[in-house]
C-alpha cells in the first residue's frame, strides 16, 4: 500500500475516478436492492447515483487534458487511509437504516479525500477541481434532505413505514410469537402433570426445564428449515430459527422457575399466575402486531391455555 503524501496528482486524479465508480455503483446497488420494498428511498439513491457519475465525468475529462487517455488503476485498497466497507449492498433483503448509515459514511470519506487532495496538489485546475468536488460532497447530504422532501412524499414515506413494519412482523414478531404461544402453552400439562403427580417442586422444576428446552430447540430447528425466506421475505431462516427457538423456550421457563422455591403449595400459586400473565402477553401481541382483534384473541389463546393446563392438571391427579 502506498502512503497517500506519496500520490502524484496523476495517481490522485486516478484514485479519485476510481472513489466515483465504486460509489456510483454501490448508490446503484442500494437503489435496486430498496426498489421493491423502498421504492422512495430507492428513488433518492438513484438520484445519489446520478451525482457521483457526473463527478466522474468531470474528472475525467480533467485527467484527459492533463495526462492523456490512459488511466491508471490506482484503487482505495492500493492507498494508505481508508476504512474498509463492509458490503452490506450484497445483503439481501437490505435493511434500511444500514443503508442511509452506510452512503453517510461514504459522504464523509470522500469529502475528506477531496479536501486533502486540493491540499496536496499544485496544480491549479487540478485544485481547483477538487475543491469543487469536496463542497459538491460537502452539500451531498442536504441534496439527500431535498431528495428526501422531493421523492418522498407523505404517501411513499407511509407506505415505507407500513414495509418496515411488515418486515419487522414476519422476521421477528411472528417467529417469536409462535415460540411464545408453543412455549407457554405446550409445556403446561407436563409441568402440572408432574407437580400434582410428585407433589415435589424439584421434580416439576426439572421436568419443565427438560420440556422447555426440548421444545425450544425443537421450534428452532423446525422454523430454521421451513423455508429460506428467499420467496416468503421472511429473513434469514437460522435468525427466525433463534428468535423461535429462544422465545420457545422463555414460555415454557417462566412458569417453571416458581418450582425453585422449597414450597409447593406458594410454587403452585406463583406459577399459575405467571401462566396468566403468559397468557394476556400473548394475546397482546397478537392484537398489536398480528391485528386480531383484542377479545378474538383472548378467547383463542385463553381456551387453548385452560384445554391444556385442565389436561395437565387430570393427568396429573389421576
Amino acid at each position: 500500500m502506498k502512503n497517500f503524501n506519496a500520490l502524484t496528482e496523476k495517481e490522485i486524479l486516478a484514485l479519485a475516478i476510481f472513489l466515483e465508480e465504486e460509489d456510483e455503483r454501490v448508490y446503484a446497488d442500494f437503489a435496486e436492492g430498496l426498489r421493491q420494498q423502498y421504492p422512495g428511498s430507492a428513488a433518492i439513491f438513484a438520484g445519489m447515483r446520478e451525482e457521483e457519475s457526473e463527478h466522474r465525468r468531470k474528472l475525467i475529462e480533467l485527467y484527459r487534458q492533463k495526462f492523456g487517455e490512459h488511466i491508471p488503476l490506482v484503487r482505495r485498497q492500493d492507498v494508505k487511509g481508508f476504512v474498509p466497507r463492509k458490503p452490506i449492498w450484497l445483503v439481501r433483503p437490505l435493511g434500511l437504516e444500514a443503508v442511509r448509515k452506510q452512503a453517510s459514511t461514504m459522504e464523509v470519506e470522500t469529502r475528506r479525500f477531496y479536501e486533502k487532495a486540493a491540499r496536496q496538489t499544485q496544480d491549479a485546475s487540478i485544485r481547483q477541481l477538487l475543491d469543487d468536488l469536496a463542497q459538491e460532497e460537502r452539500s451531498h447530504e442536504d441534496r439527500a434532505q431535498e431528495l428526501t422532501e422531493e421523492k418522498l412524499h407523505v404517501g411513499a414515506k407511509q407506505d415505507e413505514e407500513k414495509a418496515r413494519r411488515r418486515l419487522f412482523v414476519l422476521q421477528i414478531v411472528q417467529p417469536g410469537l409462535e415460540g411464545l404461544m408453543d412455549g407457554s402453552v405446550s409445556t403446561l400439562a407436563p409441568v402440572f402433570a408432574a407437580a400434582l403427580a410428585t407433589r415435589n417442586s424439584w421434580d416439576a422444576f426439572l421436568v419443565g426445564m427438560a420440556a422447555s428446552l426440548g421444545a425450544g430447540i425443537s421450534m428452532g430447528f423446525a422454523q430454521a428449515l421451513s423455508d429460506d425466506g428467499n420467496l416468503t421475505g421472511r429473513g434469514h431462516p437460522w435468525v427466525r430459527g433463534l428468535v423461535c427457538g429462544a422465545m420457545t423456550t422463555l414460555g415454557g421457563v417462566g412458569h417453571t422457575v416458581p418450582f425453585l422455591l422449597p414450597s409447593f403449595q406458594l410454587a403452585m400459586a406463583i406459577a399459575f399466575g405467571i401462566v396468566i400473565a403468559e397468557l394476556a402477553t400473548i394475546t397482546w401481541i397478537r392484537h398489536r402486531y398480528m391485528d386480531t382483534p383484542t377479545l378474538s384473541a383472548a378467547l383463542q389463546v385463553g381456551l387453548g391455555g385452560a384445554l391444556v393446563f385442565i389436561t395437565g392438571v387430570l393427568i396429573g391427579q389421576s
